[in-house]
């Protein structure tokens, strides 16, 4: 199938590493121009020289700090004027995860605040400033990258957080979809990223067992029995940010390989 996305543009937040990284690939594999922004310059311009030497494509990088209205708005203008246009835009980037989830006595407004305001405020922002370009050209996806917490119980602050991103796109699907903006969501289980060797060899030191049985219980906890991997991830966003996605609007797409038990309709 055609995606009919060469010759588009697109701008990705947390884009120098992981899932960010992969979907960057896989949109310049498919003739796509693509902006990575995140806040790390170091690691932005390894990246993109490495994406630019594999795909061909051209792969800018733009620092941002998508928790403070200025800098997304100067972002958003410089990749605008880089690219010539903004088609689509993958909100991506979020607080690190990885440590022990705080306990609920452990809770402060510091913790709720650092991942609200870069993860739901900051696809906002990101969202405003790209609606503009992106109605007056009457086209654009907007994907927000969420995650399984928002069906899950676990992470008080990673559930808000994730569900307030799936509140969020339905209302920007609903005001966006008359200009030809496709709004959608697409949530990750636990992915395999660069990131992950590390953490197996510390699971496996802390629990005093092999790596490969410590790989074996991330690829039992899904009903594929493989951890997705973030190229995986980055398939499925690839479809959302194409044309051949227009059926599809204000919707979740679960990326997690069957996780849990659950019934969602």
């Amino acid at each position: 199938m055609d995606l009919e996305l060469n010759g588009k543009t697109a701008v990705i937040t947390g884009g120098s590493r992981g899932i960010g990284k992969a979907i960057a690939r896989e949109l310049a594999l498919e003739g796509v121009d693509v902006v990575i922004a995140s806040r790390g310059e170091e690691a932005l311009e390894a990246t993109a020289s490495e994406l630019a030497a594999e795909t061909g494509r051209r792969i800018i990088p733009i620092t941002v700090d998508t928790g403070n209205d200025t800098s997304v708005k100067a972002m958003v203008a410089q990749a605008n004027e880089a690219l010539g246009h903004i088609d689509i835009l993958v909100n991506n980037a979020a607080v690190v995860g990885g440590g022990p989830v705080p306990t609920l006595s452990e809770i402060t407004k510091d913790h709720l605040w650092a991942d609200m305001n870069v993860k739901v405020m900051g696809y906002l922002r990101c969202a405003q400033a790209v609606a503009p370009l992106m109605q007056a050209r009457q086209w654009g996806r907007i994907i927000n990258i969420s995650g399984m917490a928002a069906r899950n119980a676990g992470s008080t602050i990673g559930s808000m957080r994730n569900v307030s991103v799936v509140a969020m796109t339905k209302n920007l699907a609903n005001l966006l979809g008359p200009d030809g903006i496709n709004v959608t969501v697409v949530h990750p289980g636990a992915t395999r990223t660069e990131r992950t060797k590390e953490i197996v060899s510390n699971r496996a030191s802390a629990e005093g067992i092999s790596e490969a049985e410590i790989d074996a219980q991330l690829d039992g906890g899904n009903s594929i029995k493989h951890m997705v991997d973030a190229r995986e991830i980055a398939y499925v966003v690839t479809f959302l940010a194409s044309p051949r996605s227009i059926s599809i609007n204000g919707d979740v797409i679960a990326a997690a390989g069957g996780l849990g038990p659950a019934i969602h309709y």
